[in-house]
């Protein structure tokens, strides 16, 4: 399975996911690694591991519908199986998700459909939630709301801080993605845009 990764951050996912290939743990191709931001740390990590990298920032397009186009067209000539999300901070519209039906995932901070949107963490913590936690999902044109795909709980400790609650899931997420893209590898997750089915290997 052939992935392109789209990130605007640190990379942290996407480091796990290179790491998660080089350890023979996932067989995927990561193709390439797309940002909108010319100095996300994730392209940093793409070029030190051989990974062609791409940049299209936002302010080049006047509107979202141009940018994701635009963004479509650059991930047809990828030729990528699976569009794969680790912190890519912009909400996808219908002129990008439509052309890849079912074939975009994101992870996300929390247990969905708790916590949807920017600061999950920060949401649980104030929230005084006993548990948060990472979610897996494939990516509609919601905000968060697509199908979901696999969970991992954290508890909420007395006196987290965001800082230390996001660290814990943090280390979740950066198993359960590589676990989730390994079965997906394997044609072992289906769905029809609104429920998942995970086969018996």
């Amino acid at each position: 399975m052939r992935i392109v990764v789209l990130a605007s951050g640190r990379g942290s996912n996407l480091q796990a996911i290179i790491d998660s290939v080089k350890k023979g743990a996932l067989e995927v191709e990561i193709g390439a690694v797309v940002s909108d931001k010319g100095s996300a740390q994730a392209l940093e990590r793409a070029v030190k591991n051989n990974i062609p990298t791409r940049i299209l920032p936002a302010e080049n397009y006047t509107t979202r519908a141009e940018y994701d186009r635009a963004l479509a067209q650059l991930i047809t000539g990828l030729n990528a199986d699976l569009v794969v999300l680790a912190g890519f901070m912009r909400l996808l519209g219908n002129d990008f998700i439509s052309k890849f039906p079912n074939r975009i995932i994101n992870i996300h901070p929390s247990l969905l459909p708790a916590f949807p949107g920017l600061d999950a963490q920060k949401q649980a913590v104030e929230y005084g939630a006993k548990v948060s936690g990472c979610t897996v999902h494939f990516v509609d044109e919601g905000m968060d709301t697509g199908p979901i795909i696999a969970q991992k709980c954290v508890p909420v400790i007395e006196g987290d801080t965001t800082e230390t609650l996001s660290a814990r899931i943090l280390q979740e997420e950066h198993r359960l993605y590589a676990a989730v893209l390994a079965l997906l590898g394997k044609g072992l997750i289906e769905t029809d845009g609104r429920k998942v089915t995970i086969k018996r290997s």
